[in-house]
């Protein structure tokens, strides 16, 4: 063995193999490029024999981009994501004709050299400095490989894709010397596994198996051998051989293929000239990727479960790893969906609203105690053709995770929160007000957290109707969502305490604003989304217990690897007490309230109607025991149209409101995803009343939810002033009175 000079230099003899390797190798490099062999060796030689050595020596090979599985609860398809259709499978699941294929075109004595192919390089030189260009590549399938690793690394960067296919000698050069590592570490099986399932082979299938599946709607395990050379002839240019575009092109390669491995004995020459014969018969399979391609209207959902993944930090603390987790892919990922409730949300949204009409609706359910999403339906279905009137716009959520910008304002549905704060704070159910149509009340009567006044000057708010005046306790004014009755109900419950309540329940504005205190909360004047607040009403639900909702509960990569997923968070935001007398309350908005139309007639459920000024906005979210579902509808394009004599699904509406449409839809919705499942009930529990108001008569106005309206004069307070009759506790959702913030209707 040749030894070291003193000093620790090389010996003359290892120098003098070192710059007749590199030569060889630079040699290998210009069989690939557009310059002629003479002269320039030695140039590429001496240019890179004291580099050599600095180039790294461990190739980072990426695991490769797969496809990612969604699935419901029960184990059943979602949808399947991918930003590379890929499946990698085992060398002995690839046909043995596609192995040989593969070889016999591309590096036909891939067995017999190593790293570089000598005999290659040599006649390759010869050829190009003949041609004066680039009339043959020298590159072995493992140098192949190699740089299918660095394109796969760069994904879909165009300036990394760039770098890692750009013709220049450093590169050449840094992919011989890995491939020289590769043949040393994986050996001749392990690298035409890896070729086979790296190489992109068109219609935008990477690696063999998809391929397959795309082209011949079988396993590459099934491949025959006219097929497998099909199949090869493609990797040298999947564009001009694609057999979908131009089938004689594709055919006269596939020729070429067999011929090739006629000549190197892989086949008989009687077997190539048959399999020459047969025409190529494609079994094309369209790709499905994409949360498009949800079934039963799972497409939000789906969506919401990306954006999950993407904003998370426990699937990565930046944005870029997680982004990386997510093209990445081969993950299979369970999901909280129930397959029963989502079929049953979709049919409820689309029940009562076409997808062309002026408004659209949301539908969304959550599990109490779990926290679990089980379902995410809307009107408008999913996708981007707006001719057909799709969307990605998921209704049920906020900005962050694909949603509106500011959510929407939930009008009377706020007001059971009132009331539990009311409830914590010590006061009877009992407690009664005795009200007029209108009232004034000073913004300083309301404190915020910070103990100062909530703003200046009065607050001016009125009912709906204005029939609705006389003595109202909790229950009856939850029943008939009489507005002058919870602006006092805050008012003595304390404007804090309210807002308090609220973020305990889980009630959000998006973009991470702060819920502003301002009395008008307690109408619903301050935006929040569906999901929000179904999860609101499943602490109702849940006796008094928040969970954060959630989407996923599991998640395997491809190796078999379990994930950490994001878990639900409970806390207490009530007592079980003030839960299930809440829960009794809004038994009867359901049972004879603005409600009647929603409600469940074999189960306890409980419910609260709610519209916005202006009918912009209407809701019902309501519940059972074991299921909270929250119904929007609304104006989901451009500037809010008011719901005003309008013409919904085919049936005419003079005014859309909580009980006359999301009510029916909420009925449907939940009907259909508890049909024959367990029928738990409400803790029974004696909710105190206040003094019997006197005889009311039903208002018979269509759209009025046939409300009462108590006829019996009460006491106004003073103050009030006349507004006019679209303001339903503020000004165009933008305030009443001097910072009084928006309202709702007390539908």
């Amino acid at each position: 063995m040749a030894k070291k000079r003193s000093g620790g230099g090389l010996t003359g003899t290892q120098q003098a193999a070192k710059f007749l390797g590199v030569s060889v190798l630079s040699g290998a490099v210009l069989a690939g490029i557009a310059l002629p062999a003479a002269g320039a060796l030695g140039l590429a030689a001496k240019g890179t024999v004291e580099g050599f050595d600095e180039i790294p020596s461990n190739l980072k090979t990426p695991p490769l981009s797969q496809r990612t599985t969604i699935l419901d609860s029960e184990g059943g398809h979602i949808a399947t994501v991918y930003s590379r259709d890929r499946k990698v499978v085992p060398l002995e699941k690839i046909s043995p004709y596609m192995q040989k294929a593969i070889v016999a075109i591309e590096d036909s004595r891939f067995y017999e050299h190593g790293a570089v192919d000598l005999k290659g390089v040599l006649r390759a030189i010869n050829r190009n400095a003949q041609s004066g260009g680039v009339a043959q590549g020298a590159s072995t399938l493992t140098q192949q490989y190699v740089k299918n690793v660095f394109v796969e690394e760069a994904g879909d960067d165009p300036e990394k894709v760039a770098q890692a296919t750009q013709q220049t000698l450093g590169r050449k050069v840094r992919e011989l010397k890995f491939a020289i590592q590769v043949e040393e570490e994986l050996g001749k099986k392990k690298i035409l596994e890896n070729y086979l399932n790296i190489t992109f082979f068109g219609q935008q299938a990477y690696g063999i198996e998809a391929a397959s599946q795309r082209y011949f709607s079988k396993p590459a395990a099934d491949l025959g051998l006219e097929e497998a050379a099909m199949m090869a002839g493609l990797v040298q240019s999947p564009s001009r051989y694609d057999p979908v575009n131009d089938i004689q092109e594709a055919t006269k390669r596939r020729n070429v293929v067999l011929q090739r491995m006629a000549d190197v004995k892989d086949i008989s020459q009687a077997e190539a000239d048959a399999a020459k014969a047969k025409p190529i018969k494609l079994k094309v399979k369209s790709p499905k990727n994409g949360c498009i391609t949800a079934v039963d209207g799972a497409g939000f959902f789906c969506d919401y479960v990306r954006k999950t993944i993407l904003t998370d930090p426990v699937f990565g603390k930046t944005a870029e790893e997680r982004q990386k987790l997510w093209n990445l892919g081969g993950l299979t990922i369970r999901t909280t969906l129930d397959p029963r409730a989502q079929a049953a949300a979709n049919e409820a949204a689309v029940a009562k609203i076409d997808k062309d009409d002026k408004v659209a609706a949301a539908v969304v359910q959550v599990q109490p105690g779990s926290g679990k999403i089980l379902s995410m339906g809307q009107s408008r279905p999913y996708g981007l053709d707006q001719k057909l009137h799709q969307t990605t716009l998921n209704l049920s959520v906020g900005k962050k995770m694909g949603g509106t910008t500011y959510g929407f304002q939930v009008g009377s549905t706020f007001k059971p929160i009132t009331a539990a704060a009311a409830l914590e704070k010590g006061l009877s159910p009992a407690q009664s007000f005795t009200t007029g149509y209108k009232i004034s009340v000073p913004m300083s009567s309301y404190r915020t957290c910070a103990g100062g006044p909530a703003g200046s000057g009065n607050w001016d708010l009125s009912n709906e109707v204005e029939s609705e005046t006389g003595t109202w306790d909790m229950t009856s004014a939850l029943g008939k969502s009489i507005n002058t009755y919870f602006a006092q109900l805050e008012q003595m419950t304390g404007l804090c305490e309210t807002v308090t309540m609220a973020q305990k329940m889980g009630y959000e504005r998006e973009l991470g604003k702060k819920l502003k205190e301002l009395p008008s909360i307690t109408l619903g004047g301050q935006e929040s989304t569906p999901l929000d607040m179904a999860a609101v009403y499943a602490t109702f639900a849940n006796r008094g217990t928040y969970c954060t909702p959630v989407a996923i509960e599991s998640i395997t990569t491809a190796g078999g690897q379990k994930l950490p997923v994001p878990q639900t968070e409970c806390s207490r935001a009530m007592s079980e007490r003030t839960a299930d007398m809440v829960n009794q309350m809004l038994k009867g908005v359901v049972e004879d309230g603005t409600g009647t139309k929603a409600g469940l007639s074999d189960r306890d459920n409980a419910g609260k109607t709610g519209t916005t000024n202006d009918r912009k906005d209407a809701w019902f979210v309501g519940y059972t025991p074991n299921l909270s579902t929250a119904v929007w509808v609304g104006d989901d394009v451009g500037e809010k149209q008011s719901m005003y004599d309008i013409t919904i699904g085919g049936q005419y509406y003079d005014k859309v409101c909580g009980g006359c449409l999301p009510g029916p839809i909420w009925k449907i919705a939940m009907t259909g995803a508890l049909n024959a499942s367990e029928t738990p009930s409400f803790v029974p529990v004696s909710v105190p009343r206040g003094a019997a108001p006197a005889d009311k008569e039903k208002d018979k106005r269509p759209g009025a939810d046939n409300k009462p309206g108590d006829r019996q004069p009460g006491t106004t307070l003073p103050g009030g002033i006349v507004i006019p009759p679209d303001l339903i506790g503020g000004t165009n959702g933008r305030g009443g009175g001097r910072g009084g913030g928006g309202g709702g209707g007390n539908d």
